[in-house]
């Protein structure tokens, strides 16, 4: 029987560390490779073939919400786990929304770190009980959910230009992190703030950490 390959991708190498050696010495599983960023997880996941991605949400570049959405559409049958320091309703539903199968919270346990890796490995979810009791009330109690202020009427690259911006790169930085043509990242800057209705990049960054898209700690 083959070893679960495991993709560890977080901003911070101290936590990746920490999740490595949490996991390393487990049998029958196998670290293939640690990203320090979204792109480098989506890199990384086509490269490698792991069987289980854990994403941390808070990543510069490309955060770990709309890597996922790259990943899965690449590979369906790559086990998504999210990891977060935020448990609000938003962010859960965006996790739920994008297919992840797992939802784990940095202040868990790495008993329960292991225990969700475990869960995947078995083809089956893991969430939190505090997620848990999120979903339900949802189901429960439908017309009392928040919508959130509008991430969901961008596209994809209109997620990775906002993100970009608002952690304060220039258009020209924008276009050559996409590899797109300035003028290009200059029309989907300007189509941006007209279908948001926004006037500044300091507009831009607040609606982009209001809808999780980017996180400030």
């Amino acid at each position: 029987m083959s070893a679960l390959r495991i993709l560890i991708a977080d901003d911070h190498d101290v936590a990746r560390k920490g999740i490595r050696c949490l996991l390393e010495d487990h049998p029958g599983w196998e670290i293939c490779g640690e990203a320090k960023d979204g792109r480098e997880a989506v890199d990384f996941s086509g490269q490698l073939k792991p069987d289980v991605v854990l994403l941390d949400i808070g990543m510069p570049g490309l955060n770990g919400l709309d890597a996922a959405r790259q990943i899965l559409a690449a590979n369906p049958q790559i086990n998504i786990l999210i990891l977060t320091m935020h448990d609000s309703e938003q962010v859960v539903r965006e996790v739920l929304a994008v297919g992840a199968r797992g939802f784990l919270l940095k202040s868990d346990s790495g008993r329960e770190l292991v225990s969700a890796v475990e869960a995947l490995q078995n083809h089956r979810t893991f969430f939190t009980t505090r997620v848990t009791q999120m979903v339900l009330e949802g189901y429960l109690h439908p017309n009392q959910r928040s919508e959130p202020q509008g991430r969901h009427i961008l596209t994809p690259r209109e997620r990775e230009v906002i993100q970009l911006l608002a952690e304060g790169k220039t258009t020209k930085e924008v276009a050559a992190t996409l590899h797109l043509s300035v003028k290009t990242a200059e029309t989907h800057r300007t189509n941006l703030m007209r279908k948001l209705n926004l006037h500044s990049v300091a507009d831009l960054t607040l609606y982009a950490v209001r809808n999780s898209i980017v996180q400030v700690y």
